[in-house]
């Protein structure tokens, strides 16, 4: 049975009005501010472009959000609003009711358009975290006019949207900026990229994605801009590759961990396999200016030096996230392990150290610690090889680690053949002395035991026992 949703008496007024957009131009000095909303929505949708054009001459907020209306960009609609911004330009003293500064372009602001009631209390909210966003953006001085649009960069060649627009940016230059916060570059020619760049404002970048393959000449062609970027706030790199035919790979690193001293704004930071940081991590290291929340690199083989020094950085002191997955700390002195997390109790939310090759003799050094960790809220240490004996231990440590809720940890090794077989029944049983374990400690708490991927070939299995859980009834 279909539900008669009958148009509200102000749409059908809008509709009537939009009929003859002659009209609408000769009211908009008089027409009220909360009505400026579902009149704009039904004159885009409408396509009624000269309604559009001037209703952005008229803009009554600080903000179009526009990108939260266009579900696929259409060339005429978004023509008709930048041709209402031209107007706007090329006047010397704006129209009186005009306050519009910034056109998103992103796919953002279906809260404002959805929460428009016909109340000028919730139309004059949203009005004022608009200028609040904006004033906190930067300290420069803004432009006439700012267009802030989302950048992935994952074709050779640019989409016909992106290309008109960055043209039209590029011959109003001083009266319009190009702005993104977010920059996620998933595949693309460097020249390419540093083309569209060189269009846009790149002290407006919070977040820097690079998810693909590079080599580690084109990550120092790229670290320049980087350095350019001065508010970014997280960056994250993935899979940069040593090529062996690099003969200049130490002044890459240097290249590239030199322009960490222009990222004052950093707090998180993300690095999938940099092998090229193995013996050197120091060099980046030393160039944050900032304390870090978010610290991760997986995948990367380090030296005693690298954890040395990792656990001296004074900014790593104040981390809620460490992430290690894949990085071996076998091969140097457990107390290493033991001096970094020392340095983040009071403020550590979040550990990973999946894959790390961790044994009895690391893992004991560290639980000390590990107990004073009050924040903790999510442990993961699968494909490690630990003993029953010790994962009780554990068990007993984080026992009064009341924030604690996600708990992953490797099937002990006694469920393994001398051999490294997987035996599903021998952990059957050990879960049974788990759970006695959790029982005894007397709070109710949730593990989850997982043998994929194995310690001892790091192959996955096609075992996922069910959580081990101790809860009151």
């Amino acid at each position: 049975m279909s539900v008669w949703n009958p148009l509200r008496l102000l749409d059908l007024a809008a509709i009537d009005l939009l009929r003859d957009e002659t009209s609408v131009i000769s009211i908009l000095e008089y027409l009220p501010t909360e009505l400026f909303p579902p009149l704009f929505i039904l004159a885009f949708y409408g396509r009624h472009s000269e309604a559009l054009k001037a209703m952005v001459q008229a803009w009554p907020f600080v903000r179009l959000p526009l990108g939260g209306l266009m579900q696929t960009p259409n060339r005429g609609t978004l023509q008709a609003v930048l041709d209402g911004i031209d107007v706007l330009v090329a006047q010397q003293d704006r129209p009186r009711r005009c306050k519009l500064r910034v056109l998103d372009l992103r796919n953002t602001g279906q809260y404002f358009w959805r929460m428009w009631s016909g109340s000028n209390y919730y139309v004059h909210k949203i009005s004022e975290a608009s200028v609040a966003e904006d004033s906190s953006r930067t300290k420069q001085p803004l432009a006439l006019l700012e267009v802030f649009v989302e950048l992935h960069l994952k074709e050779s060649n640019l989409d016909e949207f992106l290309i008109y627009l960055i043209r039209w940016v590029e011959q109003r230059k001083g009266s319009i900026r190009l702005c993104c916060k977010k920059l996620r570059i998933i595949t693309m020619a460097t020249e390419n990229i540093k083309e569209v760049l060189s269009r846009v404002q790149l002290d407006c970048i919070q977040e820097v994605q690079v998810n693909c393959t590079w080599h580690l000449s084109t990550l120092a062609v790229f670290a320049p801009l980087l350095g350019q970027m001065g508010n970014v706030q997280r960056l994250l790199l993935s899979h940069i590759h040593v090529s062996a035919l690099e003969g200049q790979e130490q002044q890459h690193v240097v290249q590239i961990t030199s322009q960490f001293l222009r990222l004052h704004h950093l707090r998180d930071l993300y690095m999938e396999s940099p092998s090229f940081l193995e013996g050197c991590l120091d060099q980046m290291l030393s160039c944050l200016k900032t304390p870090l929340d978010n610290l991760s690199i997986t995948n990367c083989p380090f030296t005693e030096s690298d954890v040395t020094h990792l656990s001296q950085c004074p900014n790593i002191s104040q981390l809620k996230g460490l992430y290690l997955s894949g990085v071996t700390l076998t091969s140097f002195s457990p107390e290493l392990l033991q001096v970094l997390l020392e340095k983040v109790t009071a403020t550590l939310q979040d550990l990973d150290l999946d894959l790390c090759g961790i044994m009895d003799p690391q893992l004991e050094a560290i639980l000390p610690a590990l107990s004073r960790c009050s924040q903790l809220r999510t442990f993961s240490m699968c494909g490690n090889l630990l003993s029953m004996a010790v994962m009780e231990k554990l068990l007993r440590h984080t026992s009064g680690l009341l924030s604690l809720s996600q708990e992953l940890y490797p099937a002990p090794r006694e469920s393994y053949s001398p051999q490294g077989d997987f035996h599903p029944e021998r952990l059957l049983q050990l879960q049974a002395g788990l759970l006695k374990i959790l029982r005894d400690l007397g709070r109710p708490r949730t593990i989850w035991i997982s043998s994929s991927p194995c310690p001892y070939c790091g192959e996955n299995t096609f075992y996922h026992p069910e959580p081990v859980v101790y809860s009151y009834n």
